[in-house]
Formats: structure tokens, sequence, C-alpha cells
């Protein structure tokens, strides 16, 4: 039986290999909005962290989100980031 291929995202924090259904998405739009994507559909820029929150310390201490976005992420993105991990466990 054919096994179905499931795409692998990089988390920022870690720099592991993760699958795309697992991580949390942070997409900028064209119109340089930041939002948090949970369908992994929305367009624009986007990067990825898997569910830990020391990958999320390691990513706001050191501004990673912001260079891969290209913008100044807001630090309501990062709120919503920790409620959706919490939400999780």
């Amino acid at each position: 039986m054919h096994e179905k291929h499931v795409p692998l995202r990089k988390c920022l924090g870690c720099g592991e290999m993760i699958g795309k259904k697992g991580a949390v998405r942070v997409v900028r739009s064209k119109d340089g909005e930041v939002s948090l994507d949970l369908t992994g559909k929305k367009a624009g820029r986007g990067a990825y962290l898997c569910r830990d929150s020391e990958c999320l310390e390691k990513i706001r201490s050191a501004k990673k989100l912001d260079r891969a976005l290209k913008c100044q992420v807001p630090d309501e993105i990062y709120d919503s980031i920790v409620k959706e991990l919490s939400s999780d466990q």
C-alpha cells in the first residue's frame, strides 16, 4: 500500500523538520499584515515553528520571526501563539 506524502517544514527555533499539520504557521500578507495561520492555506510569506514553548522563547528572544517574515512582528501575534500552544496541552 502506498503511503501518503507528508509535507515537512523546518522549525525556526530548533531547526527540526516537522510535519506541516503539526506546525504553527505565521504569515505576512502582501499588505504587511501579520497573522496566525491555523489552516496553513493563507496567502503570503510564511514561517513555521513546532508546538514547543522553548522554541517560541528562542524565536522571540533572537527575533527570528521578524527576520523570517521581513517585518516587525507585533506582541499580539506572540500572545496568540502562546494561547494556541497552551490549548494543545
